[in-house]
């Protein structure tokens, strides 16, 4: 009765064993069939989508003319005491803005847009053997950079001429461009957006098929000035001539593409 005993334990705890390894086994089982069936699933819908969708493109397009006018310009002074030639930049900034006020530039569209402080050093050699040279502080450089709208364009021509006449050290990126640009991109957006579905139905009703959904979509938009220019007259300053600046026309494009879903 004993060994019968000890026999049953052991083939009881050999059972238990044997239970374990076939539970084991079959949740490896399902997990294998599991991933087996996403990437199975991920395929097919990877094929789907490159096979059953069209894409279509659409251009809008507007000329406008410019309500604006930008560019920008810096005062540069040197000096071996650095406040003095701080003082003198404020000086000449501070009656460029006066002028700039009385030819209707207001203050909110006249911005500081850099100010820098720079040693300048002149390197000196010595004339005889064994030669040698050193760095020695020649002065200070002190540069303002103001950005600037000109809102009336009429007088966009005096403004740059009187920058000129108030010795500016530099005056560049005059562009004519558009206050409310966002606006008009988007009207061009959606002037392109309602040709690219146009054209969608016209393509699905070729091909037999439905537009499900729109399952992609890129932009690109260009703002491109135009050739025709509107000239004004040159006007007499003083000693100095008004600058005659054509304005032009902006043309302003939107390219965009959509990605339909079809069946």
């Amino acid at each position: 009765m004993e060994e019968n005993k000890g026999c049953c334990e052991g083939g009881c705890a050999g059972m238990k064993c044997c239970h374990g390894h076939k539970k084991v086994f079959a949740i490896i089982l399902i997990i294998a069939l599991i991933f087996v069936f996403v990437k199975v699933c991920d395929n097919n819908e990877s094929k789907d989508v490159s096979k059953d969708t069209i894409v279509v493109s659409g251009k809008g397009e507007l000329t406008v003319k410019p309500d604006i006018a930008t560019l920008s310009f810096s005062v540069m002074e040197e000096n071996m005491d650095v406040a003095k030639a701080s003082d003198a930049v404020n000086t000449k900034i501070t009656k460029i803005i006066e002028g700039l006020k009385t030819n209707g530039v207001d203050e909110k569209d006249i911005k500081t847009t850099g100010y820098n402080i720079y040693p300048r050093y002149d390197y000196l050699t010595t004339q005889t053997y064994p030669y040698s040279g050193k760095q020695v502080l020649a002065g200070y450089d002190v540069t303002q950079s103001i950005s600037l709208k000109i809102r009336d364009l009429t007088k966009a021509g005096k403004v740059v001429t009187d920058l000129g006449t108030l010795n500016v050290t530099d005056m560049s990126g005059l562009t004519f461009t558009n206050d409310k640009y966002d606006d008009l991109l988007k009207e061009a957006r959606d002037q392109a957006i309602v040709q690219a579905r146009s054209e969608a139905k016209k393509l699905a009703k070729a091909l037999g098929v439905k537009l499900v959904k729109i399952v992609g979509y890129s932009e690109g938009s260009t703002p491109i000035y135009y050739d025709r220019m509107m000239s004004a007259a040159p006007t007499a300053m003083g000693k100095s001539v008004e600058a005659i600046l054509p304005t032009g026309e902006n043309k302003i494009t939107s390219n965009i593409s959509i990605t339909y879903e079809i069946r």
